[in-house]
């Protein structure tokens, strides 16, 4: 295994590196860029590593900097001595969020997810996720009309999204349906691939509202929600393995 430390304080570096060889023998450093502009260089001249543990605050800006210049087509661990970062870190990465001075047990966790992901690809689902949550800000509600009103609902309050009879609906936390001028395939562009899932052609799901995941036929899973335990919403197919990796971010 092969992979970066990304760190511009270089006893913090070289401390990660002998922790890295105790819990972790195999890992290779291939190098510890200090600073966003040397990190772009080193992703654009090589090929991408196993694995980058990677400082927050770097001496010439964020290391989010570093996915806004370059495609980082590798997981990420993220290293930092402040918590204050950590919402948005898990928004751009799901492998974890390690606080400084980092536990050696933590770390052991750490790798254990990674290992949970890469059955021997690099989790190109994950990253896909963590490179589209770094371009652009979700919506954060949607407007629907009733009558002659106007309404608004959070997208945390919505349980899902569905199409029925070439229409788009909204399933509220209150249990309430409303229609939507959004077709399906433009919401899933417009809502957090962190919260919601379109787990088929008809369906997408707040995580926040799943009650129960079942084991269906043909290796298919059955999902049900809060308000819509009786329905059979059925995980495509096709969609099984992402809807389970989502599942374990």
């Amino acid at each position: 295994m092969k992979g970066l430390i990304i760190e511009d304080e270089r006893p913090a570096a070289l401390k990660l590196e002998k922790l890295l060889r105790e819990v972790e023998p195999d890992f290779e450093v291939l190098a510890k860029p200090d600073s966003v502009a040397k990190s772009v260089e080193w992703f654009r001249s090589h090929p991408a590593p196993d694995l980058v543990f990677m400082d927050i605050q770097l001496g010439d800006g964020l290391s989010f900097e570093i996915f806004e210049q370059v495609a980082v087509q590798c997981p990420v661990i993220f290293t930092t001595a402040y918590d204050e970062y950590a919402i948005r870190a898990f928004k751009v990465n799901s492998i974890d969020y390690l606080l400084k001075p980092i536990d050696k047990d933590e770390l052991k966790d750490a790798f254990e997810k990674y290992h949970k992901i890469r059955p021997g690809k690099p989790g190109q689902y994950v990253i896909d996720q963590v490179l589209k949550s770094l371009t652009k800000e979700y919506k954060t509600r949607f407007l629907v009309k009733v009558g002659e009103h106007i309404k608004f609902f959070p997208t945390n309050e919505i349980q899902c999204f569905y199409s029925m009879e070439k229409s788009s609906y909204i399933l509220t936390a209150d249990n309430r349906n409303y229609d939507l001028d959004y077709p399906l395939d433009q919401i899933e562009l417009l809502v957090d691939p962190f919260s919601f899932f379109r787990i088929s052609r008809k369906y997408i799901v707040n995580i926040r509202f799943i009650r129960d995941i079942i084991i269906y036929s043909n290796s298919r899973l059955k999902v049900k929600l809060e308000g819509m335990l009786d329905e059979k919403l059925i995980v495509s197919r096709e969609k099984v393995k992402n809807f389970k990796t989502w599942l374990d971010r």
